[in-house]
């Protein structure tokens, strides 16, 4: 559970920055130039694959651990029952989880399965000397309304939440647990957390604002 969040956080970052590329005023031709590199690089592709089935994983893992210390705790119930911040964001990430899972499954229906069926229209870029599909303007036309914007930051702030506490409970399950060093991988995370998530959600919102 702990490496497959790992590598899906690291998969983030480099999502991000591709999708930062929108933010050009070039008419989509940088991120239609990353959008091919990324779906036509054979190493890419490889890791591409190796993320989807980490994906699959990740979310079984979680739905597993969730029944597992569902039926662990029974139906006792307290007279008092005095919950940490923390213990309270593990039982969250379940149906946390589940949200960002709806989210991914729409996300690569609207988008990413229309390049595999290769329906988007071509258009030119200067770093191929061939036309290549034309991703950015499926993505303009959503990030133009307002309900799919409202939606996609939403969908931000709960993988925010998400995040912050996988980061952090990573690290502790794979034994990196210390009173020096677990301050800062707390620090870490929460910025770590604070700024994918912002950072997704600011694309969107600067689109539909210039647009």
């Amino acid at each position: 559970m702990s490496l497959t969040g790992l590598f899906l956080m690291l998969f983030l970052v480099v999502h991000l920055a591709g999708n930062l590329q929108l933010l050009k005023d070039d008419g989509g031709e940088a991120f239609n130039t990353y959008a091919f590199f990324m779906t036509h690089n054979p190493l890419i592709k490889v890791i591409s694959y190796t993320l989807y089935a980490f994906i699959l994983i990740h979310a079984i893992q979680g739905l597993v651990l969730w029944r597992a210390n569902r039926a662990a705790r029974g139906n006792v119930k307290y007279a008092v029952n005095h919950v940490r911040s923390n213990e309270r964001a593990a039982r969250n990430m379940a149906w946390l989880g589940i949200v960002i899972f709806i989210f991914l499954i729409l996300h690569l229906w609207q988008f990413w399965l229309q390049m595999k069926m290769g329906v988007l229209p071509p258009v030119e870029v200067d770093a191929y000397d061939h036309p290549v599909q034309n991703l950015y303007l499926p993505v303009m036309e959503a990030f133009e309304n307002p309900l799919y914007v409202l939606f996609y930051v939403l969908c931000m702030v709960v993988i925010g939440f998400h995040l912050w506490h996988g980061f952090w409970s990573s690290f502790q399950t794979l034994g990196l647990d210390h009173k020096r060093y677990t301050p800062i991988i707390r620090g870490v995370g929460y910025l770590y957390s604070i700024g994918i998530s912002a950072g997704f959600a600011i694309i969107p919102i600067l689109i539909y604002l210039n647009h």
